[in-house]
């Protein structure tokens, strides 16, 4: 059951500490139920914290399974976003939030880790919204998780939300399965080495569900995806951020800042193939990405070395149509918050 431990207030956000990891089951039902009503102009100045966090391991061992890692005493570097994720949702179901959290997408994800993170650490996890902006589409907005270990903040996520919205004078957004990518598709500059081809079963969207909690009715049966529009179902954002980086495990910084643009959704069950390439030939389009104001406005985070970063992309299998496309940047060493 959840419960807030205690509330403060510093200048203009409040700080509610969280006693417990906040029930997915039911966070559903009362987002739900109090979505329809939400017509808010800003987010709320609420930060969550969850303090003293332990692993489970055998919630680790069941998350690397699902998503292909290997464990060996220190945590993938996006499995902090599925300890956050029960605190991001009771952030995005608050009725002080201005959004439903059904229809909102996620279009894009920036995680920085300083070092990896082991698996015994206590963690201590805050969560909060910002930066509400316009998008051609709609709005935007980041959901900011931050993960320390003894004070100090050593992984970071800024996960990126689109409410599609009708605005006067532009263009209606398109249909699910055929939103444009977030950049300019890269494929036909630099070379690109294939990594590997994977068939994606059209149960891995239940298989994620079980382990993460996200039970988007999109990503369960193609019956329950054709209600949002969907021909079938369509695999997690965040299971393909992490089986794209299962596979390139061994080539990952330990400190480092992956960012990921959503591009088509994976629509159940497919081919993909996984492409990687070095340098900075394949930059993408920055424009739909994280606005922390953590960056230096070209997208990058502080201390990144993008000349020596590379990029990788999940496309269907055949073809050069993205579903994901990707960028690994190595960070220098843990600075001030």
């Amino acid at each position: 059951m959840t419960a807030d431990n205690g509330t403060t207030t510093d200048n203009s956000t409040t700080t509610r500490v969280l006693r417990t990891t906040p029930s997915l089951a039911l966070l559903y039902p009362r987002a739900v139920l109090t979505g329809f009503a939400r017509r808010g102009q800003r987010l709320p100045d609420t930060e969550y914290v969850r303090r003293d966090l332990l692993v489970d391991q055998r919630h680790l061992a069941r998350y690397a399974e699902v998503c292909g890692f290997a464990v060996a005493g220190r945590l993938p570097v996006t499995y902090p976003h599925l300890l956050a994720f029960p605190v991001q949702i009771k952030l995005m179901s608050a009725r002080t939030f201005p959004f439903a959290l059904a229809g909102l997408v996620h279009v894009a994800n920036r995680v920085t880790q300083h070092r990896p993170l082991r698996v015994a650490e206590p963690l201590t996890l805050s969560v909060r919204a910002d930066n509400l902006r316009p998008h051609r589409r709609g709005r935007q907005f980041d959901v900011l998780t931050e993960c320390a270990v003894a004070g100090q903040v050593v992984w970071r996520e800024v996960s990126t939300y689109l409410k599609r919205e009708r605005v006067p004078g532009r263009a209606a957004p398109p249909a699910p399965d055929q939103a444009p990518a977030p950049g300019p598709d890269p494929t036909g500059h630099g070379t690109e080495e294939v990594v590997g081809t994977w068939r994606v079963a059209g149960d891995a969207g239940r298989r994620y569900a079980a382990v993460s909690g996200d039970r988007n009715p999109i990503h369960l049966h193609p019956v329950t995806a054709r209600l949002f529009g969907f021909p079938r179902a369509i695999a997690h954002g965040m299971w393909t951020t992490a089986r794209c980086l299962a596979a390139l495990q061994d080539s990952l910084p330990d400190a480092c800042t992956v960012d990921v643009r959503f591009a088509r959704p994976v629509l159940l069950p497919a081919t993909v193939t996984l492409s990687r390439w070095s340098g900075d030939n394949h930059r993408e389009d920055h424009r739909d990405g994280p606005g922390d104001g953590r960056d230096n406005g070209r997208g990058e985070s502080r201390g990144e070395h993008p000349d020596r970063g590379w990029g990788f992309a999940l496309r269907q299998a055949g073809t050069a149509t993205p579903h994901l496309l990707g960028r690994v940047s190595p960070v220098g060493p843990v600075g001030p918050g």
